[in-house]
């Protein structure tokens, strides 16, 4: 006889799964209210968010400081000054002369992608299909909008980039509060809840900050020396824009994975249209070479366990991120995607009931006299 399905049985994994949906739901809404929030909150938000990514890259300066006895308040003032002095250098002698360089720039990627559209429609490829050339039209469109907004961006300074020069004051103000109380918070936020959420929302912050840290210095750092690299390889074989490309190269490493690839794309094209084909294999060889050094030898060195993100992970997460909210999302997707792995891994660590020991299971024998 065949088996029959109980009714009893399917009707309580109906009810389960009636359950779960709508709870899924209850967080899918709740996710989106928050989400809602936030956009309407974004003119906060976005100073809030750039001053705690400046904090973490001046907070070990000032830390120092302050354990060698300086005051919070000096300490805090002195690092936000010498910071503003760097940006300012940074500023008069990278950012303002790259202005006059970043149309040059777009329009040397655009011929370079009309060059590689007509090698395609030559032997031995013969591409010749009208969707395959429309593709690459709104992609020349496309990477010209893009790179010349990018480019003008980090050319204008960081003001444009904080989206005016209001939000960069009030980011930089963020800053130096952070820099000078930001030990305090934890404490404060703990005696400010009730029960179990003042344990667990400290441990989780302080988790997440140090999170963060890991995030912008290592790729600061990592960035910094791609852009080292990778300009001193263009200057040698003498190719054009070597300043632009070195600086988008830096800002690019924010990307992880598709910031990279975009960086040694305009620099190929770039070399294709000013050198020729040679050189620009030459420079292939150097950006894979050196993003090669950089996942095998800088980041390792400097990460340590890194961020704990599988590569997959990371590439979804800043196509979700550009999809959503352009350039910005694509910077913040792999920091947002870090912080909810510390609070799943908290959440495990807490859901997770210990095992029991060995010890436990064996009965307990009485020892024979010898």
């Amino acid at each position: 006889m065949s088996a029959t399905l109980s009714s009893t049985k399917a009707a309580a994994a109906l009810r389960t799964a009636a359950r779960v949906s709508a709870e899924s739901l209850l967080v899918l809404l709740m996710a989106a209210v928050t989400l809602w929030l936030v956009g309407r909150m974004w003119p906060v938000v976005w100073p809030l968010i750039v001053g705690l990514f400046l904090t973490t890259l001046t907070w070990p300066p000032a830390r120092f400081l302050r354990r060698h006895g300086w005051p919070p308040a000096l300490a805090a003032a002195t690092v936000t000054v010498l910071f503003l002095l760097v940006v300012t250098g940074v500023v008069a002698l990278i950012a303002v002369p790259m202005a006059s360089q970043s149309g040059e720039l777009a329009n040397g990627v655009v011929e370079g992608i009309e060059k590689v559209r007509e090698w395609a429609a030559g032997p031995p490829l013969n591409i010749g299909d009208d969707q395959i050339s429309g593709a690459l039209d709104t992609a020349m469109a496309r990477v010209q909008d893009s790179v010349g907004s990018v480019v003008t961006a980090v050319a204008s300074g960081l003001g444009t980039v904080f989206n005016g020069v209001v939000t960069a004051v009030l980011a930089l103000f963020l800053m130096f509060f952070f820099l000078k109380d930001g030990p305090r918070f934890l404490p404060w936020l703990g005696r400010q809840l009730p029960g179990r959420l003042a344990i667990d929302v400290p441990v989780v912050a302080e988790r997440g900050w140090d999170t963060l840290g890991t995030f912008v210095r290592s790729q600061a750092f990592v960035g910094l020396l791609d852009a080292v690299f990778i300009g001193l390889g263009l200057w040698v074989l003498d190719v054009p824009l070597v300043l632009p490309l070195a600086v988008l190269t830096f800002v690019s490493a924010f990307v992880p994975i598709v910031g990279a690839l975009f960086a040694g794309l305009v620099a190929v094209l770039i070399a294709l249209v000013s050198n020729g084909p040679t050189d620009a294999l030459i420079v292939l060889a150097i950006i894979v070479v050196v993003q090669q050094l950089e996942g095998n030898v800088f980041q390792p060195m400097i990460q340590s366990r890194g961020l704990g993100l599988h590569a997959a992970v990371v590439l979804l997460a800043v196509t979700l991120g550009g999809s959503l909210a352009g350039i910005v999302g694509s910077l913040l997707a792999v920091p947002v995607a870090a912080l909810f792995a510390v609070v799943w891994k908290y959440l495990r660590e807490q859901l997770t009931e210990p095992l029991p020991h060995p010890e436990a299971d064996e009965p307990q024998t009485a020892a024979v006299p010898t």
